[in-house]
């Protein structure tokens, strides 16, 4: 089933607290540039909100 969005999945590993590190994709595909874009963004945003809190 890799059907789905790279970006998309990446997203959704993150808010998951699955590490980076763990991206499926072959490194230097576009999939997995794309997954590491989308779990950066909701990384950032989840430890942005987590240092405001502090």
């Amino acid at each position: 089933m890799m059907d789905i969005d790279p970006f998309a999945a990446g997203e959704r590993a993150a808010r998951e607290n699955i590490p980076a590190e763990a991206n499926p994709y072959q490194d230097g595909s576009d999939e997995h540039a794309l997954w590491a874009a989308g779990h950066e963004k909701v990384a950032g945003a989840i430890e942005a909100r987590e240092s405001e809190g502090s």
